[in-house]
């Protein structure tokens, strides 16, 4: 069967004057195709940066399949981009053309409450997400999964000369969101213990960190295929199967610290056990309810603590951190035409440990 394109009065001129090459999903389906938009013109306090990379997170799934019932399309995803800066505002100070710069999960705030007064940008109430948010002047912003991007100078961050921008990509998601409660829970204090739930995009970094913080790191997955990567190939001290009853109990009041990265429903007073006296459990994921008996937290003198992503300083300062200590995410580079065959191996958690999207050689 053979299926002929009409083009209707004006497409073309409109296709010729979009400025900006993306792929983008179209409905709830989630499948994405070539798309191409309009970026605003660069103003006085923006950066311009030319794409290079951009990881895939499973946001990324969540709202190009309209998960959350909010999504607006054509929707361009996207949030961990790396690019090089091709333009600055006349009143940018702190970027210049052919810096590399990364882009997080927002890229607009409020800048007046206390929030943002103190660097929590992500926590400010108008916060605007780097994809499928609304921006101030009233669009809906367009993520990484495209050619450029304009971004107030705010929330570009520097990478340090010779960080590969491939693995930079991802620092600004999942390095951001397991490094912000392990530094606001002094999770860096060597000779310490941590325990990482979950052995994926995030908790991979969770790992990391804690070996390059000076911690004892057990990885606690419900698979006993992963002990091998864990101890292996990222150097965890240790590895315990969460189903096995025994495994546990050995591990009882040993920790001092949990970063809980898994999504999924799960049990949250076994792993609190695991904690000593006034030990901190950080969840960074959004399982569908959290259950917990009173006594696990009241008689250890426990916490449970959210987090989520980080602010503007936290950000900039994990980056520098990755970039002195030689800390890389394990990344698989794809083309963007792979993209809805990654999603879909990403939903099956088939990836070690994140795709990161190859958009410079995808668009040439």
């Amino acid at each position: 069967m053979l299926f002929f394109a009409v083009l209707l009065p004006g497409m073309a001129a409109e296709s010729e004057s979009c400025n900006c090459s993306a792929w983008a999903a179209n409905d709830p389906s989630g499948v994405l195709s070539p798309h191409s938009f309009n970026r605003r013109a660069v103003r006085h306090d923006d950066v311009s940066l030319r794409i290079t990379h951009c990881g895939v997170c499973y946001a990324d799934v969540q709202w190009t399949r309209n998960l959350h019932h909010d999504s607006v399309y054509p929707l361009v995803p996207g949030h961990e981009i790396a690019g090089v800066v091709t333009e600055v505002g006349s009143d940018v100070k702190g970027f210049k053309p052919g810096d590399h710069v990364a882009v997080g999960t927002y890229i607009n705030s409020c800048r007046d409450c206390d929030n943002c007064n103190n660097l929590l940008e992500n926590h400010c109430s108008n916060f605007v997400f780097t994809f499928n948010g609304v921006d101030t002047d009233g669009t809906v912003t367009k993520g990484g999964y495209s050619t450029h991007i304009v971004v107030h100078e705010r929330y570009c961050y520097k990478i340090p000369d010779g960080y590969p921008l491939d693995k930079a990509a991802p620092l600004a998601c999942a390095g951001i969101t397991v490094y912000t409660p392990m530094i606001r829970h002094n999770m860096n204090q060597p000779g310490k213990s941590l325990g990482v739930i979950g052995l994926g995009g995030l908790g991979h970094m969770a790992v990391k960190f804690g070996k390059a913080f000076g911690l004892n790191v057990t990885v606690l997955s419900t698979s006993e295929s992963k002990r091998d990567e864990a101890i292996n190939l990222l150097g965890a001290d240790n590895f315990v199967v969460s189903s096995d009853k025994n495994q546990m109990e050995f591990l009882k009041n040993s920790l001092d610290f949990i970063v809980d990265t898994a999504s999924g429903d799960h049990p949250f007073d076994p792993y609190l056990a695991l904690l000593k006296v006034r030990g901190t459990m950080a969840l960074v994921g959004f399982p569908g309810e959290i259950r917990v008996h009173p006594a696990t937290l009241n008689l250890g003198a426990r916490t449970l603590s959210g987090s989520v992503v980080g602010g503007t300083k936290d950000t900039q300062e994990m980056i520098n951190f990755c970039a002195a200590n030689r800390i890389y995410p394990n990344v698989e580079v794809i083309k963007i035409d792979y993209i809805n065959e990654a999603l879909e191996r990403l939903v099956n958690r088939d990836v070690k440990y994140r795709f990161v999207i190859d958009i410079e050689s995808s668009f040439k």
